[in-house]
C-alpha cells in the first residue's frame, strides 16, 4: 500500500501516531495520553502527548513525550518504547530511567519512521526491537507497582 506525501508516492512508514489514524485503543486503560511521565526516581520528565502504533500489528510501541519548553518553543518531543513503562498509575507513567537518560534522548524526527531508525531508539534506550526473533510484547497497560524500579 502507497500513501502520496508531498506529491510523491511512498511506502507506508512502520510507525504511526495514533492521532494520525481513524483507530482507537482496545480498552481506556491503554490510553495514556495526557498523562505526566515520571523517571525512576519519580522526578518529572514531561506528558505524554501521543502513542506511537507499528502499521502492522497495530500494537502501541512507543509513548511520544513532549518535555519542556513554553508556548511551543523550545520544547523537546522523544519517543520511549512502551518496554520502558515500568508503572501506570491514573495521572502517570513511571519510566524505568533515570533523569540524565531522558536528557540525552534522540529527538522525534516525524520525516523518518523506519525500522533503521526504530532500531536505533531500542538501541538508545536498551531495548529489543519489535520485529526481532523472541520479541515479547511487555504487559502494556497493565502494570503491577512492585515491577517499578527504584
Amino acid at each position: 500500500m502507497t500513501t502520496i506525501d508531498h506529491g510523491q508516492t511512498s511506502v507506508h512508514p512502520d510507525i504511526l501516531k495514533l492521532s494520525d489514524t481513524v483507530l482507537t485503543l482496545a480498552t481506556p486503560d491503554e490510553d495514556i495520553r495526557g498523562r505526566k511521565v515520571v523517571d525512576a526516581k519519580g522526578e518529572s520528565i514531561g506528558e505524554v502527548d501521543d502513542l506511537m502504533i507499528d502499521a502492522a500489528e497495530k500494537k502501541v510501541r512507543f509513548i511520544r513525550v513532549s518535555s519542556g519548553g513554553f508556548l511551543g518553543m523550545g520544547k523537546k518531543i522523544f519517543l520511549i518504547p512502551v518496554d520502558a513503562i515500568s508503572q501506570i498509575e491514573d495521572n502517570a507513567v513511571h519510566i524505568n530511567h533515570e533523569r540524565d537518560r531522558f536528557l540525552g534522548a534522540p529527538g522525534y524526527n516525524p520525516e523518518v519512521t523506519d525500522r533503521a531508525y526504530l532500531a536505533s531508539l531500542y538501541g538508545y534506550w536498551n531495548y529489543s526491537p519489535y520485529w526481532q526473533d523472541g520479541y515479547s510484547y511487555p504487559p502494556y497497560p497493565k502494570y503491577s507497582p512492585t515491577k517499578m524500579l527504584m
